[in-house]
């Protein structure tokens, strides 16, 4: 049965690459993506031969067993077609690709997939990645030793462990089967979009309900604004819907919709910036498919960088403390130096430091107990002490408990004897022992 709704395929070089390496498939039943690699002249090779193998699948199949089957041949078909390309070619030697293709088989979506080109599945208002990343950092992100966010800015997040090349006679493919639904809508797309705009970026585009054309236009703009250092290839498959097909003519974009010996000239490459560094590392191979021992050393490599990033977050960790405690004494000493009136159960009292308190530790400290009652004051001057009064000094202070001393004498009509001010206490001094007097009874 051929299948029912609509879709859309666009290919952009991106703002930095001189030239575009992916292909992209929009058919009647058959929808792919393949992402080139092995520099200039390889990636468009390896991405047009991967989706002129799979384009004789854009038929109508009798289940979904026939399909896989297919679908697998079809890339093993792929792989030799690779490996003699290379063998011709020398200057092709390590091209490669990474296929995600879906064959629509009446209302189920038979997957194959292999490299880091994804697949989303919109539905219910929710996105969801279908396929995983055969890369290096996501054994790290599988393992927990990294977060998915700093899997998007790992600097060997272009590492594939898995990939349609010209090293491998049989590619191992992850294959699967999922039931589709009307108003489902399927992504696929290479990671010059998936790597620069977010999954809530690309939820919010699916959520307008445009178009599969306008809302992969969309998408590609999201990815040309946030710099494209990649190509870019979108395939948006809409089930059924709102959107009817418009035409039954399949669209081949990017590299595979170029003539078989024709010649494209590249672009002129995008000056570098240094404020864009991301754009400068775009230049370089971003795909390739790694030895044993190369592996171990990126994972010894990880490890060196996690613990380096462990000894700046502790070093950076300890100066901030440091400089916490400097400032916090530097603070306690200064309000050891304030001054102020305040209330003490019924008495006025002269404290050393500041009214505030950090959590139960007090800022101030009583160091004289006035004798003046709160009782004997006039109402204007107990409410000054009961909210306090600052001074500048223990000079001023006593000055100021002067003035609350007369206020009291004026209310009680006696004159209360003057405190002191607040001295230490002298060391007591011993009294002479019997015999060291120099006078005496004689």
């Amino acid at each position: 049965m051929v299948f029912e709704g609509s879709s859309a395929a666009i290919s952009h070089t991106g703002k930095v690459r001189s030239n575009n390496q992916d292909s992209g498939y929009s058919g009647a039943n058959l929808f792919a993506v393949a992402d080139g690699m092995g520099g200039h002249a390889g990636g468009d090779v390896a991405s047009s031969i991967a989706i002129q193998r799979l384009e004789p699948l854009d038929q109508s199949f009798p289940d979904v067993d026939e399909a896989q089957a297919s679908l697998q041949a079809a890339v093993t078909t792929a792989a030799g077609d690779l490996i003699r390309a290379a063998k011709e070619r020398p200057e092709l030697a390590g091209l490669g690709t990474t296929v995600s293709a879906i064959i629509m088989v009446d209302d189920h979506a038979v997957i194959g997939h292999i490299g880091d080109s994804r697949i989303y599945l919109y539905r219910d208002d929710e996105l969801t990645q279908i396929t995983a990343d055969h890369t290096f950092v996501q054994r790290l992100v599988d393992s927990g030793r990294i977060t998915p966010e700093e899997a998007r800015y790992h600097p060997r997040r272009s590492v594939l462990m898995r990939v349609l090349s010209d090293m491998d006679h049989d590619p191992e493919l992850d294959m699967f089967v999922m039931p589709t639904l009307p108003g489902d809508r399927w992504l696929l797309c290479s990671d010059g979009l998936s790597g620069v705009v977010d999954e809530p970026h690309i939820l919010r585009a699916m959520r307008l309900g445009l178009p599969p054309g306008r809302t992969a236009d969309n998408l590609l703009k999201q990815a040309l604004d946030g710099g494209a250092p990649d190509n870019v290839t979108v395939v948006l498959v809409e089930v059924g819907g709102v959107h009817p097909i418009s035409s039954g003519t399949a669209t081949i974009v990017g590299a595979a919709s170029t003539p078989s010996g024709v010649l494209i000239p590249a672009v002129r490459p995008a000056r570098t910036n240094w404020l864009h560094p991301v754009r400068q590392a775009a230049n370089e191979p971003s795909h390739f498919e790694p030895a044993a021992d190369y592996l171990e050393e990126l994972i010894e490599e990880d490890r060196r960088r996690a613990k380096r990033r462990r000894i700046g977050w502790i070093s950076a960790l300890l100066v901030v403390l440091l400089a916490l405690t400097g400032a916090g004494i530097l603070a306690y000493n200064w309000t050891q130096t304030r001054y102020f009136i305040g209330a003490d159960d019924d008495s006025v009292v002269i404290f050393q430091g500041v009214q505030q308190s950090i959590g139960p530790i007090s800022l101030s400290t009583e160091i004289d107990d006035t004798g003046i009652l709160l009782a004997d004051l006039p109402p204007y001057q107990r409410a000054s002490v009961e909210r306090t009064i600052n001074a500048r000094s223990l000079a001023d202070a006593m000055a100021i408990v002067d003035r609350l001393r007369a206020g009291s004498e004026a209310v009680t009509g006696e004159t209360p004897a003057p405190t002191p001010p607040p001295t230490q206490t002298p060391t007591p001094i011993p009294a002479p022992t019997e015999g060291t007097d120099g006078g005496g009874a004689g």
